[in-house]
């Protein structure tokens, strides 16, 4: 039975991925209950993910010592041991992918964060893990950094589908749907089909944990949605814009706007706060598993995200008056992202390479 708390986001026109992969979420039956009961139609993961999935624990012990023993090492092994779980997930998320015809359903794997500042070699990257993942619903993702922007139109122009990650303004957002604009008119210019899924996904609660200390009371824990609305607003005229409806006449698909980092961080908060405040038409929502499961218990669905943005430039005037500069913040809130998704990243291969030396070791000796 489908759980109607959920159902209910689904019938504002809202899709719900879920924000985590592990082996034992795919073996023990849990993302297949979850798919049909909690109304989750994709799943997102990241570098910290894989590293408290992977890094811990003895799951992926005997995948790892078959890939060593294969001559793996690596990020190599470390991808696929990834794709292993991804390609699972994707299967049980390629209903979803058919019925929706390309529009839901998908899987995500970020490329190396160490490579967050190199265009080149995020464009390379990028084009390697989707041909050797050879799925057709399998999102690949890439930060919106200055130097992510130029490789996700040239990922886009080739074809390939992509999850644009670590965005935390409005200015940010309309940068990624430039760039997923300009490859898509390449491609019309080419004769090339328009059908290349994206996402652009806005991180929200982490504007609260940067912020919230320097203002009080009732605007605590709002800067989030308010960011967060106002790139809603700026999303919503690109899809009535004469640009986009060009495109889309030409069979394009809208790049949809995906809410990310929605668990509630503060304890004094409600744990389904962003959950239930950014419940909104044509967007996505990846939620962490214990939000999810919070919101499938006790959440509600009382109003949608405004298109209208007043209140939400109020709260952010309110924040400006006392010294905070947002686009500053998010300059930093990216920066910041993409230093812990590297050190996740470093984590996880020391701990890999920990997990392969005895095998390595046999083999030697």
């Amino acid at each position: 039975m489908k759980n109607p708390r959920t159902l209910a986001l689904h019938d504002v026109g809202q899709r719900l991925w879920l924000d985590n992969i592990s082996r034992p979420l795919l073996t023990s039956g849990t993302l297949a209950r979850y798919i049909d009961e909690l109304s989750v139609t994709g799943l997102t993961s990241n570098p910290t993910i894989f590293e408290h999935a992977i890094g811990s624990g003895t799951a992926y012990d005997d995948s790892i010592r078959i890939l060593t023993d294969a001559g793996l090492s690596g990020e190599a092994l470390l991808f696929e041991l990834a794709l292993e779980d991804l390609t699972r997930a994707a299967e049980l998320f390629r209903p979803a992918f058919d019925l929706s015809q390309g529009h839901d359903g998908w899987v995500s794997l970020e490329v190396s964060p160490t490579l967050a500042h190199d265009t080149a070699g995020t464009i390379k990257a990028a084009a390697r893990l989707h041909a050797q993942a050879a799925i057709s619903n399998l999102l690949i993702k890439i930060p919106g950094t200055a130097e992510g922007i130029p490789a996700i139109e040239a990922s886009v122009f080739a074809g390939i589908p992509i999850n644009v990650t670590l965005l935390f303004s409005c200015g940010h957002y309309l940068a990624a749907a430039e760039a997923y604009m300009r490859a898509l008119e390449r491609r019309a210019t080419a004769g090339l089909d328009l059908k290349v899924g994206s996402v652009a996904s806005l991180f929200v609660s982490r504007w609260d944990v940067a912020a919230d200390k320097a203002i009080p009371g009732p605007f605590r824990n709002r800067l989030g949605i308010a960011i967060a609305s106002r790139a809603y607003k700026a999303y919503r005229e690109l899809l009535v814009s004469d640009r986009w409806r060009r495109l889309a006449v030409l069979g394009a698909r809208p790049q949809r706007l995906l809410w990310a980092s929605t668990g509630t961080k503060d304890p004094a908060a409600t744990d389904t706060l962003y959950v239930e405040a950014l419940a909104a038409e044509e967007t996505i929502d990846t939620i962490p598993e214990k939000t999810l499961l919070a919101f499938a218990d006790h959440g509600q669905v009382n109003a949608t995200l405004g298109r209208e943005t007043s209140y939400a430039e109020d709260i952010i005037a309110k924040y400006h008056q006392e010294g905070l500069d947002d686009n500053a913040l998010a300059a930093r809130l990216q920066r910041e992202g993409v230093t812990s998704f590297a050190e996740s990243w470093r984590k996880l291969l020391t701990r890999i390479g920990q997990k392969s030396q005895p095998v390595r070791s046999a083999v030697s000796a």
